[in-house]
Formats: structure tokens, sequence, C-alpha cells
């Protein structure tokens, strides 16, 4: 059986870990991190012994997973044998759906990007969006140089409340909006087409677990993702936190008895947002009111064409009108992040999915507004920091899980 075929293998086995699985998962991960290493320092890392270490070691380098490299300094004596994951044992393609944007990656077992593919979101939630974003997967395997039996499965990133098989999703609309249900399987979707075992993930979940898994240091365990600041990728003790059914970081309430008048005034509070936090429509009523602005220029005088990517120009420009919108707009995201702080403690806030692109003065403000709305022992402590890989969080995030599921289950 080659690698390829018996990565596919694994994707498809239940997702509940053994204690055989997080060892794997525990191993692989110090691995990737910072191989070429000995079997040693494996061992300190994760402080199994290392007879374990080399038992596990042995056996991922006959199926191929890890490889033999060069032989360490040695301060006497036998000089330790280094290891590194092999990065063509597999591949995998994630594809992720942004505020903007729907972007897909190809990349090895070593989450090295081979080759990217970025495109305009369609307009609208629906079922014609899933089929975009297959066609964006398929797209960037066609045009892959790889071996592609080696494609070990493709990891699906999308907004809303998705079931745990991945076969239906519910798009939380924002500002009295009806909800959006698509009844198309994702899951199924695109393992017909693409022939790849398939793992679909909230946005915001897929995010969260990217920055931990691939950006920051392994020791977090507490982790808060702000998609945009309408929906929350929660970490608890280093898992994804989904709640009951999978609903959990849906971040605001609504009902469809409420108007769009009461969705505008509760928004801020508790209510649903836009996924732009409302500054574009605060940015028009302002133009509209006869405040001067770049914006207006960028927009050739036609303010219904304003949108998010112009705001984010005016903001380099130091443009006076923009600058304000932006800051009220981090202040009024700081004051729910304050709540999250206060009720979950997190070590680290993210703040992505797309508002991130504001800049310095937009996160400036949500740090400010943080120290002085929630607890001093929450607050000293954390830290807010700007999404490490932007508009490819999702897709990389994506891809994050279904590596997880390989090194977990090899």
């Amino acid at each position: 059986m080659t690698t390829g075929m018996m990565l596919r293998q694994v994707l498809l086995k239940d997702r509940i870990l053994t204690d055989k699985e997080r060892k794997n998962l525990a191993i692989l991960e110090v691995i990737r991190k910072n191989g070429p290493i000995s079997r040693t320092d494996i061992s300190k890392a994760t402080e199994l012994n290392i007879v374990t270490v080399s038992n596990y070691v042995n056996h991922y380098i006959k199926k191929g997973l890890v490889i033999e490299g060069e032989l360490d300094e040695s301060t006497g004596g036998r000089k330790p044998v280094l290891v590194e994951l092999n990065p063509k044992a597999g591949y995998i393609v994630g594809v992720g759906l942004n505020m903007l944007s729907m972007v897909g990656a190809l990349v090895d077992l070593e989450i090295n990007v081979l080759s990217e593919i970025k495109r305009e979101r369609y307009p609208e939630n629906s079922e014609a969006v899933i089929e975009k974003m297959v066609d964006l997967a398929e797209e960037i395997i066609n045009q892959a140089d790889i071996d592609k039996t080696k494609i070990a499965g493709v990891g699906v990133g999308v907004p809303g409340i998705i079931d745990e098989r991945g076969r239906t999703i519910r798009w939380p609309q924002s500002l009295g909006n009806k909800d959006v249900s698509v009844c198309l399987s994702i899951k199924e979707t695109f393992e017909k087409r693409l022939n790849i075992p398939a793992i679909v993930e909230n946005d915001a979940n897929a995010a969260v677990l990217g920055e931990k898994w691939l950006g920051l240091d392994r020791e977090v365990r507490h982790m808060i993702y702000m998609f945009s600041g309408v929906g929350v990728g929660i970490l608890v003790n280093g898992e994804i936190y989904r709640g009951a059914t999978g609903a959990a970081g849906e971040f605001g309430i609504a009902s469809f008895k409420e108007s769009k008048e009461e969705a505008f005034q509760i928004a801020e509070q508790l209510g649903r947002w836009e996924m732009d936090l409302g500054m574009v429509r605060r940015a028009q009523e302002r133009l509209e009111k006869g405040e001067k602005s770049v914006l207006r220029d960028l927009a050739s005088g036609e303010l219904k064409k304003i949108g998010f990517k112009e705001l984010v120009k005016a903001v380099k420009e130091k443009d006076a009108l923009a600058l304000r919108v932006v800051e009220e707009g981090g202040v009024a995201l700081g004051k729910k992040v304050s709540f999250l702080v206060n009720l979950l403690n997190p070590e680290i806030v993210v703040i992505g999915g797309g508002v991130e692109d504001c800049g310095a003065p937009f996160l400036e403000a949500v740090k400010s507004t943080v120290k002085d709305w929630a607890v001093e022992e929450a607050s000293s402590r954390v830290s807010i920091i700007p999404s490490a890989f932007g508009e490819n969080a999702v897709a990389l995030g994506a891809v994050g899980i279904v590596a997880r599921e390989i090194f977990a289950q090899i």
C-alpha cells in the first residue's frame, strides 16, 4: 500500500483520539516544528520516555512518513541520528471562505504552501458558493505538479453552523435578515467531485486551530479567534470547543421577530453584526452628511460603491474620516472581546477574518478598550494580536485539521 493510499484511509476513521493517537500527534507535531531532531530531544519535548518515542518513530519511518537525516553533533560517544517529516509522503488541499475572497491552498505534510489561488467571494450565501469552492479546489489540484495519488484529503472552512457530518449548513445572517439554510452536503459534494476524503469545519474554528497549530507556540492552551466580530473560534485546553451541537462560537443573538432597526440598535451589544462591524455603513452615513474624505474619490463619487477595500485604502492614506470609523469599530469590537476575555480568560485573542486589515489604529483601539473594560486579572495577561495568516487563515486552518487527523491516526 502506498503512503498516499494509507493516508486516505486514516482520514476516514473516527475522530475520537485514543492514547496512542494523542502520542502520535504530540510526537509528529514536535518533528514537524523542530525537525531535523533527535529521538532524545523529541522525548524531552513530549515528556514521553525514549523507548516509546523510538518505537513510534520507527513505525513512522516504515510508513514513509518520517525519514532519517544527518547525524547530530555529539558531545561524546555515538552521534544521534536526526529525523524529520517526509514532506512528499502526502499532500493536503485547503479551501477557505473569507469576508471578501475564497482561498485555495495545496500544501505538503510540512505545511509548506506549494500553490495557492485566490478568487473574489461569490456575493451571496447559497449552494452556488459551495460549488464555487469545489471548483477552486479542483483547479488547484489540476494545476499541481505533484503525484496526485498522494493527495490525502481536503479541508473546507466555511461560515455558519455545520452539522457534525458536514452534510448541512445554516448561515446566520446579520441585522434582521433571515438565516439561509443549505441542504447540499458539503462533504459529499467535495468527495464526489474530487474523489478525496473531505473534512468540513466552521471558518472561525478552522482559523483558531490554524493560528495555534501552524503559527503559535504549542504550549498555548486557551485561545479565541475573533472572526470579524461575527464568529468566534474557541480553543479550550488545546482543543476546539464546538458545544453540544456544533453551534458554539456564533457570537450574537437574533430573532426572526426583530426589525432591522432593532437589530442595528443591539448590534454592538448582544446582536449580530455585519462582517465589517458596520464600519463601511458608518463611513457612508458620514459622507452623506457632507464630511470630507478620500473615500469619495476612491468610489468615484458613488457612495454606494464604497466597500471594505476602499475603507482599508483610506486608512493607509491616513484619511481622518476613515481613521475615526475604524477606531470606533475597534472600540465596539473591544467591548465584545472584553466580555469574552472575562468569560473565558484566554491567553491569546487573535483578531482576524479581514477586519485586521484596518491596521494599527483598529488594533490599538481594541487593546485599549479591553484594558478598560475587562477585569484586570484577565486583561493584564491576555495578548491581543492580528491573524498571522490573514486571508489564508481559514484555508490553512482547514489544512491543519486534516493534517492533525493524519498525524493522530497514522
